[in-house]
């Protein structure tokens, strides 16, 4: 298993819809082995394709509700009560900010394997699945963030030293990148990433 490189805000692959995976094979199992030990590696809960570079409909989630797996071209319900609560993303080192989400999330996909997939739940593992899911739309944590924390958040990213801060948690990360799915993942060190942290790193 390989240690990818997670993509920053920025970089233009966290802002593109993704595709649905068609191809169920070796090299995709190997990416799901990849995303999770990267997602252990850098203590997140949840990690999208975009986050690694790659522009597929997957993500993988763990550390949450004493559960483990992932998700591949998933589909996303979720319920009308709100929840309070903060966000942090991987892909956003060092921010982060209450985010408006549903209490409730559903998520039905499929495995590496093709068969089917349904997880659901409330709270932090709703928020998650949420999270998770907009990657896979081009859209982050930030794009859901209201009124004075969405102005301190789109200047800490403008600020000179919000650079720094990310380059700082990149070299925190493990600097071996590799994988055998997909032209997208370079060892570039463009990126860090919830894909979730619920409270940034």
């Amino acid at each position: 298993m390989t240690i990818l490189t997670i993509r920053t805000v920025g970089d233009p692959v966290l802002r593109t819809e993704c595709e649905d995976i068609t191809v169920f094979d070796e090299q995709l199992r190997t990416l799901v082995a990849d995303m999770l030990e990267t997602m252990y590696e850098v203590n997140g809960v949840g990690l999208a394709g975009p986050q690694v570079g790659i522009s597929k409909r997957i993500f993988t989630y763990g550390n949450i509700a004493g559960c483990e797996g992932h998700v591949i071209n998933p589909v996303l319900t979720v319920g009308e009560e709100d929840q309070e609560g903060g966000e942090g993303c991987l892909s956003v080192p060092g921010l982060s900010s209450e985010t408006p989400r549903k209490n409730w999330a559903k998520v039905i996909g499929v495995d590496m394997y093709n068969q089917p997939v349904e997880i659901e739940g409330e709270g932090l593992f709703a928020r998650m699945l949420q999270h998770e899911t907009d990657h896979l739309y081009g859209k982050m944590f930030i794009d859901r963030v209201v009124g004075e924390d969405k102005k301190r958040i789109m200047r800490a990213i403008r600020a000179a030293q919000y650079n720094d801060v990310s380059a700082a948690v990149i070299g925190e990360r493990a600097p071996q990148v590799s994988s055998s799915f997909g032209a997208g993942v370079t060892s570039k060190p463009a990126g860090s990433a919830f894909g979730f942290l619920g409270g940034a790193k």
